[in-house]
């Protein structure tokens, strides 16, 4: 079968659905990725085909801020959120996506949740697709905007919107929201944290462990900004833990100047900054996270049964934030003046207080009696045959 996976050019949203890809891959069918062609090396990297349409994230951003006037990545109200992805990306993407996936001739077309490119291109070849989530289930108040805008680009073209017909969820029922009832299409499958190719957790991870305990600090690909960054890592020198310090796309260990220390060390013990490197690595011998709250990294640590301090910083983050706070698996950190002293703070209660780590233990059980992405593929391979 030739299965096409769909996503908004960002790493948060693609990397979430390479498990799945790769399941497909590994069964033996033609799997590819529409998307920017900017993720070219990644998907080669993967042996996963590209289908390039569109323009990247920073192109996007620029237009829906130009129509909106909001920045929609540090300020995600409704309005902007839903003129990014269901408008801008909708306008500048659409076209070409229906024409490069017509020659890729797809079977099946799975989108992740925040992609309306993907569903469009279905409607117009006449092929099922399925949605995948990346996390706990998005407002209304935010889909309902959405699903109103991409109407009228359907309506430009003579379609009309089918429903997905499967909704995969990689989020247990222990992190969705009170009253949340799973769909009739509802599937739910394994989150796993981000892997390089090949087999899983072979890669170089942190190192060697010192006598602390090991916090990883990591703010995603496009949100570790040395000006939120440093500060945090300077009050963390201070309460006795070694530090993994991700350095995203575009930083480097240079930006972050830390008073009174000297390269490779801190007062406590070591700090080691990483490049990219995939989450499922990092996590091998760690305590506890330090994150921004993507719902990939969230998924992927709570997997492992780790407790979080979330510190959002713009996008989907606070939904992140508020799940794990109310499931007492980590605790939140709002914006403000004090982040700094209050993620220090909150790192020694997530050591000194059990319950985080017991919270955080059931959820990664739970996730653990998920189907597997291979046994997913294989269902929805079944089920169109």
């Amino acid at each position: 079968m030739r299965i096409l996976f769909s996503s908004t050019p960002a790493h948060g949203h693609l990397l979430p659905l390479l498990p799945l890809a790769r399941a497909f891959r590994d069964r033996g069918d033609q799997v590819a990725v529409l998307t920017a062609a900017a993720f070219a090396p990644l998907l080669h990297a993967e042996g996963i085909e590209l289908v390039a349409a569109g323009p990247t994230a920073d192109v996007l951003f620029a237009e829906s801020g130009r129509r909106t006037g909001v920045d929609a990545a540090a300020d995600p109200r409704p309005e902007a959120v839903a003129d990014f992805f269901a408008g801008t990306r909708v306008d500048l993407t659409a076209d070409d996506a229906v024409a490069a996936a017509r020659a890729f001739a797809p079977d099946l077309i799975v989108a992740e949740a925040l992609d309306f490119v993907g569903p469009l291109v279905a409607a117009s070849l006449d092929v099922p697709h399925a949605t995948m989530a990346f996390g706990p289930a998005i407002p209304a108040e935010f889909t309902d905007g959405m699903y109103a805008l991409v109407a009228s680009r359907y309506a430009d073209r003579g379609l009309a919107a089918a429903p997905a017909r499967w909704h995969l969820d990689p989020c247990p029922d222990l992190l969705q929201p009170p009253g949340w009832q799973a769909p009739a299409n509802h599937v739910a499958v394994r989150p796993e944290p981000h892997q390089g190719p090949g087999t899983p957790g072979t890669g170089a991870g942190a190192g060697t462990r010192g006598e602390h305990p090991r916090v990883l600090v990591t703010f995603g690909t496009h949100f570790s900004d040395p000006a939120t960054l440093t500060p945090i890592l300077a009050e963390l020198r201070t309460v006795g833990v070694d530090l993994v310090v991700t350095l995203g796309l575009t930083a480097s260990a240079a930006d972050h100047e830390l008073p009174d220390s000297t390269p490779g060390t801190n007062a406590a013990g070591d700090i080691t900054f990483v490049p990219f490197t995939p989450l499922a690595d990092l996590l091998r011998d760690v305590d506890l996270v330090v994150t921004h709250g993507g719902a990939g990294t969230t998924l992927g640590v709570l997997s492992r049964g780790l407790p979080l301090v979330v510190v959002p910083q713009g996008a989907d983050q606070f939904l992140q934030a508020a799940v794990v706070s109310a499931t007492g698996t980590g605790i939140a950190v709002q914006p403000g003046p004090d982040v700094p002293e209050s993620v220090a703070k909150a790192v020694v209660t997530l050591r000194t207080d059990p319950s985080y780590a017991e919270a955080a233990g059931k959820v990664a059980a739970q996730i653990a009696t998920m189907p597997t992405p291979s046994e997913v593929a294989a269902r929805l391979t079944e089920s169109l045959s």
